[in-house]
């Protein structure tokens, strides 16, 4: 960790928090620039790549272990040019050199530790090394003499294996024009059904993660279906989240996995992205069950992201880190002694049992608060509120965990969406203000004097190319934002973005979005990804932008891209559908028979009750537009509401399904029936 004693290195001029970590260390650092990879060409030296980020634990332990040791920083000074790459920063170089470590390993993760050429073609790839060989594990040590031995005596191998590993990453993506079939949903809920915990929910075994694009999946497959038991699969899941340690019973917020089956112990650090999503999969399920605990929940992840991760401009910052005084988890867990000592014995002895809080404790000799064990219904939570704030307020005293206070376009767009979504199911006009907030500052400061949308902004600075993620999250919020206020201001932006995202990002051969665009750094190779993984990926989310962008606005193109996408990635999809969850979201929608939805009325506030009927169900394949007398500029992106008009005066609602549109309505009643 810095140091100022200690001299730094060039990662001290950097924005990022993961890199400024790393500006004492003795390793001579360079960040991703020109001037690395022209010294290591004219040095005629291997360069060493340590991508990460600023709330990665195991990140942190390597650089303890390693990097700031003296013998690690001569090995990597004297023969190496060493350079640090901040994954959130620069997802594009992440995602080639993350594939060359699945490639080799069968697995990746961070810290990833690449070793290549300096023209970047990598022949070593692995995760965590140990400074020194234990337990069967190779050190760090070790591999270092190794690669500088083999430089030496057998570089034409090294050069050789670095050829091979980026022939065979190209090789094997064979993109595909077919069309994917009929039952592919079908497939991927068996798969779900295989790997389903029906115990504490969620799929597979330790570790678990939330993946809640999963559940959003499922939430679909139901309402197309009627099949119930992918409804109980969600329920199941989410209420063990819940109950779980994962989820911050104090401060609320999930965390970002769990380390075992019952979602107990998680890995502590904090993800914008977990958040916004989660926040997403409790308001639908809040929607398709009326279960009210989800929609607390979903509002008490909302909180937490307001009250300790929004910055006073309005953007969302990135992460919270899993340790604090260098120690994973201790801002989160607590003792009896201590909660008595907090509550009195009387309140601490009851807060203790609720929570499962013991002597013996449930990790490393503390506990961390959870109701996996309790069979209290949610709603007892209320006679627990005004102690559990009490214990808030005195866990603000302890040393925070860091935090990760960059601003990302991409994650933004995420929470900008769950903002909006909350806003409007919940009828907080708070969450839709934030959801503004967040936009406004995205265009203040993410935005170029030309128009190109920018990734991160940190300390007054925004830098780095936007990539397709960053547009389609933001898009994805755009439009959500766009059916919570009907202002159609961001309906233009989404499109916008949209022909933006087309122009910089497409494959015009083969279909799909690049990572990263046309006027980017040209790296090694230029990927294109539809794995839905910890967030979806930016072509299935752009898969469904164009469908709802094309029902809402008459924009056919799109809709013929978003087909495009799911040709271009089918066979992937079709290989392993569970593995595409919002692809298959997509697909869904454009199967459905949904409804597109045209309110008029003068204002905005008299189509209110219009609006809130639509707003109290689940219906992920409608579409609605707001043709009001104070917003007829939809007519210019939206030319076919140029005919929707109110009658005599009164709100009406115009809608259609299947091809075909039923004669406007004006009354409640008559509304509900058409939705139905």
């Amino acid at each position: 960790m810095t140091n100022p004693d200690r001299k730094s290195n060039r990662l001290i001029n950097e924005k990022s928090p993961y890199l400024l970590q790393h500006a004492y260390n003795p390793v001579d650092w360079y960040p991703w620039c020109d001037e690395a990879f022209t010294k290591a060409k004219t040095e005629d030296k291997p360069i060493f790549l340590s991508i990460g980020y600023s709330t990665c634990h195991w990140c942190h332990v390597m650089e303890h272990e390693s990097f700031e040791d003296p013998e690690v920083a001569e090995i990597l000074n004297k023969h190496f040019i060493s350079i640090k790459v901040d994954r959130e920063e620069r997802p594009d170089i992440d995602h080639i050199y993350m594939e060359v470590c699945q490639a080799l390993n069968g697995h990746g993760g961070w810290p990833l530790t690449i070793i290549m050429t300096p023209d970047q073609k990598p022949f070593f790839a692995g995760t965590y090394f140990p400074k020194n060989d234990r337990m069967g594990i190779q050190g760090l040590m070790s591999i270092l003499n190794a690669v500088v031995k083999a430089w030496e005596t057998k570089r034409d191998d090294l050069l050789d294996s670095s050829r091979q590993i980026i022939e065979y990453i190209a090789g094997r993506k064979r993109e595909c024009r077919g069309e994917i079939s009929k039952d592919v949903a079908d497939t991927a809920f068996s798969y779900f059904k295989q790997n389903f915990d029906p115990v504490y929910g969620g799929f597979g075994t330790a570790p678990k993660f939330p993946t809640p694009h999963n559940l959003m999946f499922l939430l679909r497959y139901w309402k197309s279906t009627g099949k119930k038991e992918a409804l109980n699969m969600v329920e199941r899941t989410l209420d063990s989240m819940y109950r779980g340690g994962i989820y911050d019973h104090i401060g609320f917020g999930f965390c970002r996995y769990s380390t075992d089956n019952k979602w107990l112990v998680p890995h502590f650090e904090k993800m914008l992205y977990d958040n916004a999503l989660l926040a997403i999969a409790y308001l639908e399920a809040w929607q398709a069950t009326k279960k009210d605990k989800y929609r607390f929940i979903a509002r008490d992840i909302l909180t937490y992201v307001l009250r300790t991760m929004t910055s006073p401009e309005g953007g969302f910052f990135c992460a919270e880190d899993a340790d604090s005084e260098g120690i994973e988890g201790k801002f989160y867990v607590w003792s009896p002694d201590e909660i008595e000592k907090v509550l009195g014995e009387e309140d601490g002895k009851k807060f203790c049992q609720y929570y499962d809080i013991t002597e013996k404790g449930n990790f490393e000799g503390k506990s961390i608060p959870n109701l996996i064990y309790s069979s209290l219904p949610y709603e007892s939570i209320d006679e627990i509120k005004p102690v559990r704030e009490k214990l808030f307020l005195y866990r603000e005293n302890r040393v925070h965990p860091h935090k990760d206070d960059k601003i990302l376009t991409s994650w933004n767009g995420l929470m900008i969406a769950a903002m909006a979504m909350a806003g409007r199911i919940t009828e907080d006009d708070a969450f839709t203000e934030a959801s503004k907030k967040a936009v406004e500052f995205i265009f203040n400061k993410l935005v170029r004097s030309d128009g190109r949308l920018l990734a991160r902004y940190r300390d007054g600075e925004s830098n780095y190319l936007a990539y397709a993620e960053d547009y389609a999250f933001l898009t994805f919020g755009l439009i959500e934002l766009y059916e919570t206020t009907y202002d159609t201001d961001y309906l233009k932006k989404a499109l916008k973005l949209s022909d933006d995202l087309l122009n910089l990002f497409w494959d015009e051969k083969d279909g799909g979005l690049y990572v990263y665009g046309s006027d980017s750094e040209q790296l090694i190779m230029r990927p294109k990804e539809i794995y839905d993984g910890a967030t979806p990926s930016a072509n299935s989310v752009t898969a469904l932008n164009f469908m709802r962008l094309s029902r809402l606005t008459g924009r056919n193109d799109l809709e013929d891209k978003a087909n495009g996408i799911i040709k271009a990635f089918s066979d992937e999809i079709e290989g392993y559908p569970i593995a595409y969850a919002y692809a298959l979201m997509a697909i869904l929608f454009g199967r459905a028979e949904g409804q597109e939805i045209v309110i008029t009325a003068e204002s905005l506030n008299e189509a209110k009750l219009f609006i809130n009927i639509l707003n109290k169900d689940f219906r992920p394949f409608t579409t609605s537009l707001l043709v009001s007398g104070e917003g007829k500029e939809l007519i210019e992106i939206a030319p076919f509401t140029d005919t929707y008009t109110t009658i005599n005066g009164r709100v009406a609602a115009y809608v259609c399904e299947n091809f075909s549109c039923k004669a406007p309505v004006t009354e409640i009643e008559e509304f509900l029936n058409l939705l139905k």
